[in-house]
């Protein structure tokens, strides 16, 4: 990608971030890439192109620090899901600005570019409930829906983005060592302290 077109996304995820998608402009994005209106369509087709672009990479980013962090877990469920639950509260506290665009904007993408983002939704979704039945089938975690555990675990990370701020009283490390004590919890095993 050129420079232009990098600063483009840059302005993009800052503009959304503020605005919403509904509420920016393609000139804000120019605008805050320093750029004329019409160069936000020499580098990119749309405005929903880089919503898309931004939401696509926050997902796969998102879910290859997921994988990555449960290769290099031990393996034991409860370590797991406390380094999973971790990295995940850290990645969105500390790019919270991109996370709430990826996870707040998805109604406004194209029904095509919505399905590849939901395919990304799932797999993390897919991940995480293997991890609550190995949990689970291993006796460690205690939980009646693990469906519905699984919502509530993605939900206690992925809603940081709605209160966090870098000035806001806790580091991204505070709030990801609480998320992470409040998913043991949430399965039924009581975390060291």
């Amino acid at each position: 990608m050129s420079e232009t077109g990098r600063r483009l996304l840059e302005a993009a995820t800052a503009a959304f971030a503020a605005k919403g998608f509904h509420g920016t402009t393609t000139r804000d994005i120019a605008t805050g890439a320093g750029v004329t209106p019409g160069a936000v369509y020499v580098h990119h087709r749309s405005k929903e192109e880089l919503l898309f672009q931004i939401s696509r990479h926050g997902h796969e980013a998102t879910l290859d620090l997921l994988v990555s962090t449960l290769e290099q877990a031990p393996d034991d469920p409860v370590e797991q899901l406390r380094a999973l639950m971790f990295e995940f509260a850290r990645w969105e506290a500390v790019h919270h600005t991109t996370a709430r665009i990826v996870n707040y904007e998805l109604q406004a993408l194209s029904p095509e570019h919505l399905d590849e983002v939901v395919a990304l939704r799932r797999d993390l979704r897919a991940l995480v409930r293997d991890l609550v039945e190995r949990g689970r089938a291993a006796g460690v975690f205690h939980v009646d829906d693990p469906g519905l555990t699984v919502v509530l675990l993605i939900s206690l990370c992925i809603d940081i983005t709605r209160w966090f701020s870098d000035d806001g009283g806790w580091s991204a490390e505070e709030v990801a060592a609480g998320v992470s004590q409040a998913a043991l919890r949430l399965v039924g095993v009581a975390p060291q302290s």
